[in-house]
């Protein structure tokens, strides 16, 4: 896609880190609320992080499909060719747990198809950003305040992914920290048998997919449900490592913009 808008969305989801981070940091907010209330911390970080990103997405040419506009109709979005498919905050419960293992998840979608995607991990200003044509890459130490100005001075100073796989390297299998179903431990069963030693990493949200994307973690299984928000920015990622998230039992992609926007059970490797 073209650059300049990918930026765009690059500062939507760094202006969205902060605006969580400045919830996340209050020491007034109780996180023993029940998370579904309008006032909850995690429900006013939630809030705060979609209105920045639509308002600087508004920029763009393209609609916005997320869990807060999940009642569009099919009919409209379905009509759609290209769009941003966005989760202002995902990792609800790593937010509420505090353990900093959330992130801000935005995708550009064209035909069905994750072409670019950024992920923004606020807790730890870490920035994830890749185009199918440019690559993958991740940054650290990024703020709204010291972000480069243009797509070109990023990268100039980003990580390409994946990282060099070290020669000692053993065989790993990422896996959610919330949801670790009985088919993911017969699954984890069996790639022991395959590979022999096998380390498991449980980490939240969609750093479970940058992590594939990085090639720091060779295979997860998710055997339980997400949205395409959940995904589709992390798909995107690990497509411009040159990797893939298939659909579990197939060699066919997740696909986004559905009439279903539940993700089938997959496989990222």
């Amino acid at each position: 896609m073209d650059k300049n808008i990918l930026f765009v969305a690059i500062q939507a989801a760094v202006k969205a880190g902060k605006k969580i981070k400045n919830v996340y940091d209050d020491p007034n907010a109780d996180f023993e609320i029940e998370k579904k209330a309008d006032n909850s911390p995690l429900t006013i970080a939630d809030r705060k992080a979609h209105e920045v990103i639509a308002s600087t997405l508004a920029d763009t040419p393209y609609p916005i499909l997320s869990e807060e506009g999940k009642k569009i109709p099919v009919e409209e979005r379905q009509s759609w060719n290209e769009l941003w498919i966005v989760d202002p905050l995902d990792g609800t419960k790593e937010f509420i747990k505090r353990n900093g293992e959330f992130t801000v998840n935005i995708a550009y979608v064209r035909k069905g198809i994750p072409e670019a995607g950024v992920i923004y991990v606020p807790e730890k200003q870490v920035l994830y950003f890749a185009d199918y044509a440019e690559g993958a890459f991740k940054i650290n130490n990024v703020t709204e305040e010291n972000l480069p100005a243009s797509f070109d001075e990023l990268t100039a100073c980003a990580h390409r992914l994946p990282y060099p796989q070290e020669p000692d390297h053993t065989f790993m299998v990422v896996a959610s920290r919330s949801h670790l179903t009985e088919e993911t431990e017969k699954y984890i069963a069996e790639m022991k048998e395959k590979h022999g030693h096998v380390e498991t990493v449980s980490i939240g949200s969609s750093l479970k997919l940058c992590l594939i994307a990085e090639g720091k973690a060779d295979v997860y299984p998710r055997f339980a449900p997400t949205m395409e928000w959940d995904t589709a920015a992390g798909h995107a990622i690990v497509r411009a490592a040159g990797k893939e998230v298939y659909q579990a039992g197939s060699l066919l992609p997740l696909q986004y913009n559905k009439t279903d926007l539940l993700n089938p059970w997959f496989i990222a490797e």
